[in-house]
């Protein structure tokens, strides 16, 4: 396949030649990467987030997602790839140590599939405090709850969060419709959850085949967590968003943070003794609701609701959000996805970008929950504008496209590791028995009597050894507990300044009228970093 003849399109070559090196160079990634805290039989830590790990609240780069017992470790923004990984490493290493010392022999999670979990009501889901920030937070992660179930929330993945100066937020979205076009490449190359846990699915419809008589999988699935079992609703299926501007893709969520959603009415936003249940009614109850696999995105103001941010102010970088933790990698990424990443989504940028259509929406979804559940299946056909296309074919046309932008980085970096991710790609095209998503089921299937939750495990614990015997110096460490006792003190001053009753703020902050953009500033030329 890597012979493949496939032209790349003028109008990208010459939009490329047009990026100065400057601008290549201008490139920014950082990364955001949620794990499950596990005991070492491969069941769910049921314990607080620790102490020692910092405020959630505040902690620059320690929080957690959806539950207590799902850490979340964030990386600042960052000019070159091995620069984003080392702080990542960084982050987890202090981690690691910090559960070390707790006692309780935790790990990680290495899988974007769930550990062993308990009934779906005593999964803890993430405490923020007591300021009305801290407190809206945990009422929205009870709302997902109810709505889709605490064990759904439990799923981890890894979001790729980049940016390129001088990117106006109309050429953001014509990245975004074509990301959303060739997701399927990415979701081929770099899924890696084939198999989970049969309690994750306990009393649910699914189509999984059995493996052993603890563990469901898809013989030649891809990402489980990107398919039907994953992030997907009934409700978020209603919502027709388009991303062909700012302005409309504003207005679909508008509509969605707004109009009230039967079954959501029916959980009502308090209990009958008086406690939370949800923010709103609505179809979301807040921006981050609405699931998808990228987002357009700006760092907001403190309050500020997200919508809001990006209509003042325009889009400022993109997050990428279909990435599965790859468990064979102690901090579940390589630099070379993260080089094929920059370069597909250049390519992404460079290409032409005709407006979506509700007919390609459609597509688009079939080929995402074929991928995700069929994937690696030889002569498997995906849906492009109307006609049937072999995956692999389509593939390889995308990577053949992607060579001239590969050379053009490896030029401005110094060596061949941006071509060498295509190398690597085409190959995958090629052998699928070369992915990661194959190699989880061969490992299992090999040394662990086809069970998930044994091999997670084990790949955890060896993980967790990896990372704990790399150096790690007193002045990194004192460095970090300097981190958690400043967060720790951020919560306190937040907590002591809050003088409006909880109700109030929810009202205030929930207003529609905090979603629009009374006189918009001028948004800049040079896109900030993500």
């Amino acid at each position: 396949m890597s012979s493949s003849p496939v032209p790349t399109p003028a109008a990208l070559l010459e939009r490329l030649a047009a990026l100065s090196p400057d601008r290549l160079k201008g490139i920014r990634r950082g990364l955001e990467k949620e794990s499950l805290r596990a005991q070492p039989g491969g069941s769910l830590a049921l314990t607080p987030h620790p102490a020692a790990l910092g405020s959630a609240l505040t902690h620059p780069h320690i929080t957690t997602d959806f539950s207590e017992s799902q850490v979340e470790l964030i990386t600042g923004v960052h000019a070159g790839v091995e620069d984003c990984l080392a702080e990542l490493t960084e982050v987890h290493q202090f981690t690691y140590r910090t559960l070390q010392a707790q006692g309780d022999n935790e790990m990680l999670w290495v899988s974007s599939m769930p550990c062993g979990l308990p009934t779906d009501e005593t999964i803890p889901i993430g405490r923020y405090g007591s300021s009305n920030v801290g407190r809206a937070k945990s009422v929205y992660r009870m709302g997902l709850g109810h709505r889709y179930g605490r064990r759904m929330q439990t799923i981890s993945g890894i979001h790729y969060n980049w940016s390129l100066p001088g990117v106006s937020s109309e050429q953001y979205f014509g990245l975004i419709r074509n990301f959303r076009r060739h997701a399927f490449l990415l979701l081929y190359l770099f899924g890696a959850s084939p198999a989970v846990c049969s309690s994750f699915v306990a009393g649910r419809q699914h189509e999984l085949q059995q493996l052993n008589e603890r563990t469901m999988y898809m013989p030649h699935g891809t990402s489980l967590r990107m398919g039907r079992l994953g992030y997907q609703s009934d409700a978020q299926a209603s919502l027709a968003v388009s991303y062909n501007s700012l302005e409309g893709y504003g207005a679909s969520l508008q509509d969605a943070l707004t109009r009230p959603y039967p079954a959501y009415k029916a959980v009502g936003v308090r209990g009958t003794g008086g406690d939370y249940n949800q923010l709103a009614t609505s179809l979301l109850q807040i921006e981050n609701e609405f699931y998808g696999t990228i987002r357009p995105k700006r760092v907001i103001h403190p309050g500020e609701r997200p919508l809001h941010a990006l209509r003042e102010r325009g889009v400022e970088y993109v997050e990428v959000r279909l990435l599965d933790l790859d468990p064979f990698v102690p901090v579940g990424i390589t630099a070379q996805t993260m080089r094929f990443i920059d370069v597909f989504l250049l390519h992404c940028l460079l290409s032409d970008s005709p407006p979506d259509t509700p007919q390609e929406i459609t597509e688009l979804a079939h080929n995402q929950h074929s991928v995700a559940a069929r994937g690696r299946e030889p002569g498997l056909r995906l849906e492009r504008a109307g006609q049937e296309v072999a995956l692999t074919a389509w593939g390889a046309e995308l990577v053949a496209q992607c060579r001239p932008i590969a050379a053009a980085l490896d030029a401005v970096h110094g060596g061949t590791q941006y071509s060498d991710a295509l190398v690597a790609a085409d190959a995958a095209l090629a052998n699928p028995d070369l992915l990661s998503s194959a190699r989880v089921l061969q490992a299992m299937q090999n040394d662990y009597g086809s069970a998930f939750v044994p091999f997670i495990a084990a790949q955890s614990a060896q993980t967790q050894a990896t990372l704990l015997d790399l150096p790690f110096s007193a002045e990194q460490q004192a460095k970090f507990e300097a981190m958690s006792v400043a967060s720790v003190q951020a919560q306190k001053d937040i907590e002591a300044a809050d003088t409006m009753p909880f109700d109030i703020y929810l009202t205030q902050y929930l207003s529609p009228d905090r979603l629009v953009v009374k006189h918009k500033r001028a948004q800049p030329v040079v896109a900030a970093a993500a």
